[in-house]
């Protein structure tokens, strides 16, 4: 790349040449990977004279936070205003920027694009890519935001908290609406995710999320709703807090979820094979033999029926087919409530010893925390005394 290059770019439509209005100083810089970074500090441009030591100082001391753009439906454009399904990836970082308000007084901003695909695309190679940037980034920063998808984004946000240790915040934001729509959220998602990430208060809490006004836990949030801003939520669990009138409120004191693990990955970590099961009515056995036998899986997580229910049969087949320290995960199809040790199954009069409680785990993060201890080379009871604590 070629010598860094510096430009000035107006925030503000005002053709009044009295008028204040704010610019931003873009300049880029090289990065390991085949995308550019670019750092930006919004400045005032207004005629009134400025003390430029004073404005020196204040950039000192304000906080930097880079944001990580991967795409998803913020990025995103449809046909029409008021479509908000049928629509493409088509929006930069750098264009989602510059509908941001002034933030000369919050913080100093910095972006690189690291991703620019729906998240429903993510696999755990693109995972990587955005965990190893993290963890490249965290040392010169004050927080990260990471803008996301919102279908696949309480995967990463789990990943990322299982695997990096940080008090520094690390937030992620989406939007339901594509920025074409009427109302989109998420221009002021991501603002907000911003001054979160800029706040001392937000430090050591684990990894955030923030949408529709709600601060959220990472490690619990999930996608209740396939359309409505509402949608994250941790019903069990709670928000842990809200930004409302360019105010960001904790309702605790900073601390991080109990019953995490947390793991050493490489940065060019494999993970093991782990498939989900959807358990229902007439549940088909030939599934899983065929699973087992064709997929080379080290593992598997079982969306139960209630609180760790599946048919006898089920169980007993299950126990009939896999090694001893073979690992199975019982999850639940419900988004509450969670599944106690007290409920796994017996077979033939005895417990059946390789099923793990999966807790308050949906199914997704059951499969993620279980790949990450067989990654870590767990046995079956260092994986039910981790899943134990979930």
């Amino acid at each position: 790349m070629a010598d860094p290059v510096t430009s000035y770019v107006h925030l503000s439509n005002s053709t009044d040449q009295n008028a204040s209005c704010s610019q931003v100083e873009v300049t880029d810089f090289v990065t390991e990977a085949d995308h550019a970074g670019f750092r930006l500090k919004y400045r005032s441009n207004s005629y009134a004279s400025t003390d430029a030591a004073a404005i020196s100082d204040q950039e000192v001391s304000l906080p930097t936070v880079k944001i990580l753009g991967t795409g998803g439906t913020i990025a995103s454009k449809a046909k029409s205003a008021h479509a908000t399904a049928d629509y493409e990836v088509d929006l930069t970082i750098e264009e989602l920027i510059s509908q941001m308000p002034d933030l000369s007084g919050t913080c100093l901003l910095e972006y690189e694009q690291v991703l620019n695909i729906d998240s429903s695309q993510i696999d755990h190679k693109e995972v990587t890519m955005l965990r190893n940037q993290i963890v490249k980034d965290l040392p010169r920063y004050d927080g990260i935001v990471i803008t996301h998808g919102t279908d696949t984004l309480e995967e990463t946000a789990f990943y990322i908290q299982s695997t990096i240790d940080t008090d520094i915040p690390i937030v992620f934001s989406g939007s339901m609406r594509p920025s074409t729509a009427m109302s989109s959220d998420g221009p002021m998602n991501l603002y907000q995710a911003i001054v979160i990430a800029a706040t001392r208060d937000s430090h050591g809490r684990g990894v955030l999320t923030s949408l529709n006004d709600r601060i959220g836990s990472g490690f619990y949030i999930t996608k209740s709703n396939a359309n409505t801003l509402d949608t994250f939520k941790s019903v069990g669990q709670g928000y842990i807090g809200t930004f409302v009138n360019n105010q960001v409120r904790f309702f605790f004191p900073p601390a991080k979820p109990l019953g995490m693990t947390l793991f050493q990955v490489a940065p060019n970590v494999e993970l093991a094979k782990v498939h989900i099961l959807y358990a229902h009515q007439g549940f088909d056995n030939e599934i899983i033999e065929q699973v087992l036998k064709n997929t080379k899986a080290r593992g598997l997580v079982i969306a139960t029926m209630g609180a760790g229910s599946l048919q006898s049969k089920t169980n007993a087949l299950l126990a009939s087919l896999v090694d001893p320290e073979f690992p199975i995960v019982y999850s639940k199809r419900s988004m509450d409530g969670m599944i106690p040790i007290g409920a796994l199954p017996k077979v033939n009069g005895k417990p059946f010893e390789n099923a793990v409680a999966g807790g308050y785990l949906n199914p997704q993060k059951a499969r993620i925390l279980l790949q990450l201890c067989l990654n870590a080379g767990y046995d079956l009871n260092k994986i039910k005394k981790v899943f134990s604590g979930v």
